[in-house]
């Protein structure tokens, strides 16, 4: 008969050393505090050109060049990493300028056309770490799981039937875009589309569409993940700076979808939009 371990599924993972490939922003140190918090040894692999220096200089981490695969997986394994989380944004490069070693060209070859889509790229790379070299790759949202929010509003203030409109139509173009595995987020005004995200990501979208706004009531920014997108290594995620960037653009809210964004100090997201007259609310998934 077959002996149960001790303790819960929680408890259990909790002991497997868990390696943050930490990208930029603040989520990489909160997975981190929340490590050491639960006791759990971690190993963080600083991504050079995204993490911020000196984050992680009080716990075990080494930086990595984004394309140095071979220097990356021998220090994981010398570390005896057990579970992989990949958190933070990260600028995608070009493929001069990431530069991969021979393991990372073997890889990106392998992947060939899934490489042109950012969902289809992570997608194959966690396929890849899983299967062949046996490590298992989480979700930040299974390490912080208080940053995802329920439907409905998160401040003071509720759109009006034309910002009701405009989240819809939103919603719509987004759907379209996500076979192409193009963006995350849109900005609509009055039904007309001002903009899409692509490469620039969202706080350079708002900035575009700032200029580009049209008289009366001001656009709406529309931010969800793409139908089966891999929410492991690329979550939406949302802060403070955004809603001051969607402030000074002269929009009027802010839409994200629940349970699956994450928001980065979201008491401070409701503060600066309570304070500046918009709307922040979390709206049914796209698969919904």
């Amino acid at each position: 008969m077959a002996i149960e371990p001790e303790g819960t599924p929680h408890e259990r993972s909790s002991l497997r050393k868990l390696g943050v490939v930490a990208g930029g922003g603040d989520l990489p140190r909160r997975v981190v505090d929340r490590c050491r918090q639960e006791g759990r040894p971690v190993f963080v692999f600083a991504i050079e050109g995204a993490a911020t220096p000196g984050a992680f200089d009080d716990v075990p981490h080494c930086w990595i060049r984004l394309g140095a695969a071979a220097q990356y997986l021998r220090r994981a394994q010398e570390e005896g990493v057990q579970d992989l989380v990949l958190v933070g944004p990260v600028k995608r490069p070009s493929f001069a300028a990431l530069r991969p070693d021979g393991l990372a060209l073997k890889v990106l070859l392998r992947i060939g056309a899934r490489a042109l889509g950012d969902d289809g790229l992570l997608r194959a790379v966690i396929g890849v770490l899983e299967s062949e070299y046996g490590w298992r790759v989480v979700g930040v949202e299974s390490l912080l799981t208080d940053l995802s929010p329920e439907p409905g509003l998160l401040g003071r203030c509720a759109p009006d039937a034309i910002a009701e409109g405009d989240i819809e139509r939103a919603r719509d173009v987004l759907r379209a875009l996500a076979a192409a595995d193009v963006g995350q987020a849109v900005v609509v005004q009055e039904g007309l589309v001002l903009g899409v995200e692509a490469i620039e990501g969202t706080d350079a979208l708002i900035e575009r569409c700032a200029a580009l706004k049209r008289d009366g009531p001001g656009g709406v920014l529309v931010k969800c993940a793409k139908p089966g997108q891999e929410m492991r290594a690329d979550r939406p995620t949302l802060g403070p700076r955004t809603v001051e960037r969607a402030r000074d653009a002269g929009l009027r809210g802010v839409a994200v979808e629940s349970g699956r964004t994450l928001l980065v100090d979201r008491a401070r997201m409701v503060e600066i939009a309570d304070a500046a007259g918009l709307f922040l609310v979390a709206i049914p998934p796209l698969e919904a």
